[in-house]
């Protein structure tokens, strides 16, 4: 019961920065004195062409101060960063069961970790100061979270410990991260208008389906852990 406590507080923690994450960059949205990333002054932010990045930004189109929401998104893709890393060093445990399971569940988990830390490294690594490092950073983390998943799908679907029916959020998950690096990598570029939007709605689209699926399994797995041993 004491091995199982610190996951059970990994899981709460999970679902409770995820939330917090959605309420700071809604915060930092309401204080983004605006700008996006063609230059362009505008005001306040646009949920169709404006990308979380920009609420990162040190300075915005125009020159004026973003630090207000800086702070709050640096806060948030921090906390969802590490999140990310405590939830795969949790989760790895249900899946120890053979040998096949504990290596793959291994892989997953440093993917998964390195995926978080790249999260947390696009926090700290504002486009307008650090670009080809936060685009890096960018690509890097989306890709990584990309093949932890589905490792973790195919582990869920390979044991009889921990219930097969839960890797379905992993599934769906792993084909929504597919579609979005399909998108990054061979869409319409950001510099023209309709690009713009394309790629600034499918990054709202992954970045919430991404917040929900981890929710969702972290919930799942404390529902599952919470069960007395049979």
């Amino acid at each position: 019961m004491t091995g199982t406590f610190w996951q059970t507080k990994v899981y709460r923690h999970i679902i409770f920065g995820c939330g917090l994450f959605v309420l700071l960059t809604i915060a930092a949205m309401f204080t983004y004195p605006g700008g996006n990333v063609k230059e362009e002054v505008t005001t306040g932010y646009d949920f169709f062409h404006n990308f979380f990045s920009d609420l990162g930004r040190i300075r915005v189109a125009g020159g004026a101060s973003n630090l207000v929401s800086a702070s709050l998104f640096c806060v948030a893709l921090t906390l969802a960063g590490l999140g990310l890393v405590g939830f795969f060093l949790a989760f790895r445990s249900f899946f120890l069961t053979d040998r096949t399971g504990q290596v793959l569940s291994t892989i997953g988990t440093v993917i998964g970790v390195i995926s978080g830390l790249c999260f947390v490294g696009i926090a700290w690594a504002p486009y307008d100061v650090f670009f080809n490092v936060h685009y890096q950073l960018v690509f890097w983390a989306f890709r990584t979270f990309l093949f932890a998943v589905a490792i973790y799908a195919l582990v869920i679907f390979r044991q009889r410990a921990y219930p097969r029916r839960y890797g379905w959020v992993f599934i769906v998950f792993t084909l929504f991260l597919a579609a979005y690096l399909v998108l990054l990598t061979y869409g319409p570029e950001a510099r023209s208008s309709a690009g713009l939007v394309i790629q600034a709605a499918g990054q709202k689209v992954i970045v919430y389906v991404s917040i929900l699926s981890v929710v969702a399994q972290s919930w799942l797995a404390l529902r599952f852990r919470r069960q007395p041993a049979m």
